[in-house]
C-alpha cells in the first residue's frame, strides 16, 4: 500500500509539474508569437511608407570611426533594423489594380510571377490585412495612398515558423530535463512525506495486532467457560457458578480493554468527548488517593502523600481523575514487596506539578523511550499477570496532552521510578475564556 501511495505521490506531482511547465512554455510561445507578429506588422508599415523607385533603409555598421567623422545614416536607426529583421517587400498597384512599382526588401527577392499571384490572392481576400498561402505563407498589409495608389506590404512568415520552431525544440529539451530533476526531487519529497506515513502504518498494524492479541485471551477463557457449561445442561446454576464466574469476569475485563481502546481511537479522530470547569485539583487528588490505602495495605505497600490544598485548575474532572488512578494503581503494581509509594501534588508558578514516585525494580533504559506507546510493556509476563494491557500509561499521557500539559517518566535504582505530570492552570485556546469560575 505504501509503495502504491509513493507511486500515485510521485505521479501526481510530475502531472502538477508538467503542467505548470506546460503553462509556462504555452505562455512563452503565445507571447513570442504575438511579439513576431507584431514585428512583422511593423516592418509592413515601415515598407508601406517607401518612395517609390527608393531602396529600403540599409544598416550601416561602423567600428572604429574616425575622430571627428559622423556615423552613417543607418547606424541606430531603429526602422533600418527592423526592416533588415523581417523579410518584406512592398508593391504598388494603379487605378486599374495592376502593379505599377516593386519595392524589394534588402534580405528578399521575388519574382515577376509570385508577386502577382500575391497581389491576386489579396484581392480575392479582400481585407486591409491578413495571411495568403499562394504563393508561399506571407503576411499582407494593405494601405492607399494619397495619389489614389494601392500599396501593399508582404511579410514572409517562414521566419516566424523558424524562430518558433527554434523556441520549441529549446522548451522540449528543457522542459524534459526539468521533469527529470522534477522526478528526482519527487523521489526524495516522497520519501519525506511518507516517512510519517509510514510510522503511522506500522504503529496502527502493531496497533491491530496487540488489541487482537489481547482480546483473543479474554474470548478464549470466555469460550472454554461457555463449553464446559454447555457441556452439563443438567447442572443448576449453582453448579455452574465458578464457570459463570469466570466468564463474567473475563467479559468485564474485556469491556475494559474496548473501553481503553474506544478512548484513544476518539482522542486520535480528535473526537475525545471532555467537559471543562474550574474544579479543585487537591480535593480530586485527595478522593483518588484514599480508596487506594486498602490496596496498597493488601499489596504490603506503604502510600504517603504530599497534597498541597487549595491548588485550583481547569479541566475535565473525570478525564483528570482517571489520570491520577492510572499512575497510583501503575506505582502499586510494581512498588515491589514491601516497597513504598509517595505522592505529591504542588503548585510551580502557574502549573500544577503531580509526582507518583514508587520503589522496585527499575525501567531498563532502553525501555523508558517506549513506556508511553500502545501495549508496550517492559515486563510482558509480569504485566499480564498482573491484569495490565500497556494502556495505562498510553491513556495518561493522552490526558495530559489535551490539558495542555506533558508526562514524563524517569527511573533508576537509587531513586526508583518516578511519572510526572505538568498541567497548566489555565490551558490556553479560545474555548478557555469562556468556562465558568469559582472562587477559591
Amino acid at each position: 500500500m505504501l509503495k502504491k501511495l509513493r507511486r500515485k505521490f510521485i505521479l501526481i506531482n510530475m502531472m502538477l509539474g508538467s503542467l505548470v511547465l506546460l503553462i509556462v512554455f504555452g505562455a512563452l510561445l503565445g507571447s513570442t508569437s504575438q511579439r513576431l507578429r507584431g514585428q512583422s506588422v511593423s516592418a509592413m508599415r515601415l515598407a508601406l511608407k517607401w518612395a517609390e523607385g527608393m531602396a529600403p533603409p540599409q544598416i550601416e555598421i561602423e567600428i572604429d570611426l574616425p575622430e571627428g567623422e559622423e556615423p552613417g545614416a543607418g547606424r541606430g536607426n531603429p526602422d533600418a533594423r527592423q526592416l533588415a529583421m523581417v523579410p518584406v517587400f512592398g508593391v504598388v498597384l494603379d487605378e486599374n489594380g495592376n502593379i505599377d512599382s516593386y519595392a524589394p526588401g534588402g534580405n528578399v527577392q521575388v519574382s515577376q510571377e509570385a508577386l502577382e499571384q500575391a497581389v491576386e490572392e489579396v484581392q480575392k481576400q479582400g481585407v486591409p490585412e491578413g495571411t495568403i498561402t499562394k504563393p508561399g505563407h506571407l503576411r499582407y498589409l494593405v494601405e492607399w495612398d494619397r495619389d489614389g495608389k494601392l500599396r501593399i506590404a508582404f511579410a514572409d512568415m517562414r521566419w516566424e515558423r523558424e524562430n518558433l520552431m527554434d523556441l520549441v525544440v529549446t522548451s522540449l529539451l528543457v522542459g524534459a530535463g526539468a521533469l527529470v530533476c522534477f522526478f528526482i526531487v519527487s523521489l526524495f519529497l516522497s520519501s519525506l512525506a511518507l516517512r510519517p506515513v509510514e510510522q503511522a502504518w506500522e504503529q496502527q498494524r502493531q496497533f491491530v495486532a496487540d488489541a487482537s492479541h489481547e482480546l483473543k485471551t479474554p474470548l478464549t477463557v470466555i469460550l472454554a467457560n461457555a463449553g464446559i457449561v454447555l457441556s452439563h445442561p443438567e447442572d443448576s446454576v449453582e453448579q455452574q457458578k465458578k464457570w459463570l464466574t469466570f466468564i463474567q469476569e473475563e467479559a468485564g475485563r474485556m469491556k475494559e480493554l474496548v473501553e481503553d481502546l474506544l478512548f484513544l481511537a476518539k482522542n486520535d479522530a480528535a473526537r475525545l468527548p471532555l467537559v471543562y470547569a474550574q474544579l479543585s485539583m487537591s480535593d480530586l487528588t485527595l478522593g483518588c488517593l484514599l480508596p487506594f490505602e486498602s490496596v496498597a495495605f493488601e499489596a504490603g505497600v506503604e502510600l504517603d502523600s504530599e497534597i498541597q490544598p487549595g491548588i485550583f485548575l481547569q479541566g475535565d474532572e473525570g478525564q483528570l481523575r482517571r489520570l491520577v488512578m492510572i499512575l497510583l494503581d501503575n506505582a502499586v503494581k510494581y512498588a515491589g514487596e514491601h516497597g513504598a509509594v509517595r505522592l505529591t501534588l504542588t503548585r510551580q508558578q502557574e502549573r500544577v506539578r503531580l509526582m507518583v514516585h514508587n520503589t522496585g525494580e527499575p525501567i531498563p533504559p532502553e525501555h523508558l523511550p517506549h513506556l508511553f506507546e500502545r501495549f508496550y510493556r517492559a515486563d510482558s509476563a509480569r504485566s499480564r499477570d498482573q491484569g495490565g494491557y500497556g494502556l495505562g500509561l498510553a491513556i495518561a499521557r493522552t490526558i495530559v496532552e489535551v490539558h495542555g500539559g506533558k508526562l514524563t517518566g524517569t527511573s533508576t535504582r537509587e531513586q526508583g521510578t518516578c511519572f510526572t505530570a505538568s498541567l497548566p492552570q489555565r490551558p490556553r485556546g479560545s474555548g478557555w475564556a469562556r468556562l465558568p469560575k469559582t472562587s477559591k
